[in-house]
């Protein structure tokens, strides 16, 4: 669905006249606020269908926003459209200031340490929070790398215990496969499109 861009999924109903509330991926309020055409599409499909919004408003301090859809008139008719996403032409960008970007835009993206150069893996999300997250895909090798050291005290006192008993092997230990990054400008001060990258400058203990 590379022509689309995705802005937001319906959440629930709202009241009983057809209006439906949806959490969005976006943070252009147009996207729900201005009336006019938006496309949207159940969970599975990869074709979304035109349909016209009529309206909108922020519910305050919940983060969610109340639309209004063309032919939607009932709760049982908006409370069908539970989970559907909505969507943008690809070719419908807003303006965008000095360091705002596109959510779709950044994955993709190779994450390199700034001070060494080293690609640590590559951006695979963008989780909307109150500082938007980065969530990394980590490359096998930094995942070695950070695996924590087994105490082989512990396991050379094993493996002589008695003569019958196998070696102890040393146990596998679970390593994350993603890391999550505050997309701030103190930790990342560099976007570049062009090198397919973002450089990190990370706190002590953000990448163990």
């Amino acid at each position: 669905m590379s022509e689309w861009i995705e802005i937001g999924t319906i959440v629930s109903a709202q009241g009983l006249e057809g209006e439906v509330r949806v959490y969005p991926n976006s943070d252009f309020p147009e996207r729900f606020l201005v009336p006019g055409q938006r496309w949207m599409a159940a969970p599975g499909e990869t074709e979304p269908q035109a349909v016209e919004l009529l309206g909108g408003w922020l519910i305050p301090g919940k983060g969610l926003y109340v639309i209004e859809l063309a032919g939607i008139e009932t709760r049982d008719q908006a409370e069908a459209l539970r989970d559907y996403r909505l969507f943008v032409p690809d070719s419908d960008r807003p303006m965008l200031e000095e360091d705002e970007f596109l959510m779709r835009d950044l994955i993709g993206l190779n994450v390199i340490i700034q001070a060494t150069g080293e690609c640590i893996g590559q951006v695979m999300n963008v989780i909307p929070a109150g500082n938007d997250l980065l969530e990394v895909k980590l490359n096998t090798s930094k995942l070695e790398e950070s695996s924590s050291p087994v105490n082989q005290e512990i396991l050379e006192k094993n493996s002589t215990q008695t003569r019958h008993k196998k070696r102890a092997r040393k146990p596998k230990i679970p390593q994350p496969k993603t890391l999550l990054i505050p997309f701030v400008k103190e930790i990342v001060p560099v976007v570049d499109f062009d090198k397919g990258q973002v450089e990190i400058t990370p706190p002590d203990g953000l990448i163990e």
